[in-house]
């Protein structure tokens, strides 16, 4: 039993792995120490036998796409990591699309725009997959995921494939069925509508522009570490607490946009705790207002 018993299966079935792998080449933080075994299926069946093969193992495993909401503890991940970034595919009939998991939010938003589907412009410069869109319903410019989704084919925690329609997703503010039902994303459809591909690109390149613009882009980081308050803006909380540039370490608040910790260089996982801890207490003291975190914590 555990990981020479995993690995065996996974080697056995031919399913593309690695051990000891850098959590910090798989998160847009790039923070975080080495995962156990860090599993690529290429399939819904390889994913399936990879989650299967670690219940058997008796490992723990924990499901990613491009890690653009993480923070991995820098002990690394215990067991087995299996990231979804090549479980790719678009199939588009009409107005109806239906994406896999591991296809990343820009290729999509690509790929509908020159089809001639507008719904996704939102999303346009979005860092991460398809399926971590949907598990925390990203949004951005008043768009969201949950506008345009038909329904989401699932792997529930027993290993059974379900299906649920968008309105039985209980999607909210970052939010999902999924995050309660421990539910794996396999795919999404979603229905888009028709426009003229030039009108939508330039839509896209104007969302693209402001986040250019408003965002520290140039950093590593997971985008807004908090959530919004109910009539208010994290990062403005944060400013009127003079925590701009705030920094623990390698991390630091952002000059550009202090609803954003950014990896100056050499930032410990330890470090960007520390610094939302201290945001926090600050911001409640000042504001009375509780932050809650909106970039989840990972590992050992």
């Amino acid at each position: 039993m555990g990981n020479a018993e995993f690995i065996k299966d996974i080697k056995s079935r031919g399913v593309p792995f690695s051990a000891d792998e850098p959590m910090s080449r798989h998160t847009t933080f790039k923070i975080g120490g080495n995962a156990d075994i860090f599993v690529l299926p290429r399939s819904e069946e390889e994913l399936i036998f990879a989650i299967n093969a670690a219940k058997s193992a008796g490992i723990p495993a924990f499901v990613c796409g491009k890690g653009s909401n993480l923070l991995v503890s820098d002990n690394g991940i215990e067991g087995a990591v299996i990231c979804l970034t090549e479980m790719k595919g678009i199939v588009i009939e009409n107005e109806n699309v239906t994406v896999a998991a591991g296809q990343s939010v820009q290729s999509l938003c690509l790929e509908v725009q020159k089809a001639g589907l507008s719904g996704l412009e939102f999303a346009y410069g979005i860092p991460g997959t398809v399926g971590g869109a949907i598990y925390m319903n990203a949004g951005a410019y008043g768009g969201e995921f949950a506008d345009c989704i038909v329904s989401v084919k699932y792997l529930d925690p027993s290993g059974e494939i379900k299906e649920t329609e968008g309105k039985e997703a209980e999607f909210g503010y970052r939010t999902s069925v999924f995050q309660k039902n421990g539910g794996t994303v396999l795919s999404v459809r979603l229905k888009l509508g028709a426009d003229e591909p030039e009108k939508i690109l330039c839509r896209m390149n104007g969302y693209l522009s402001r986040r250019k613009e408003k965002q520290p882009l140039e950093f590593p980081s997971a985008g807004s570490v908090f959530k919004r308050p109910e009539g208010n803006f994290a990062g403005t909380l944060i400013e009127k607490s003079g925590l701009k540039g705030e920094a623990a370490g390698g991390a630091a608040v952002s000059e550009k946009h202090a609803g954003f910790i950014v990896n100056t260089g050499g930032a410990t996982s330890k470090d960007v705790k520390t610094l939302i801890d201290r945001i926090q207490k600050k911001v409640l003291k000042d504001s009375g207002i509780t932050l809650q975190c909106e970039v989840k914590y990972v590992g050992r």
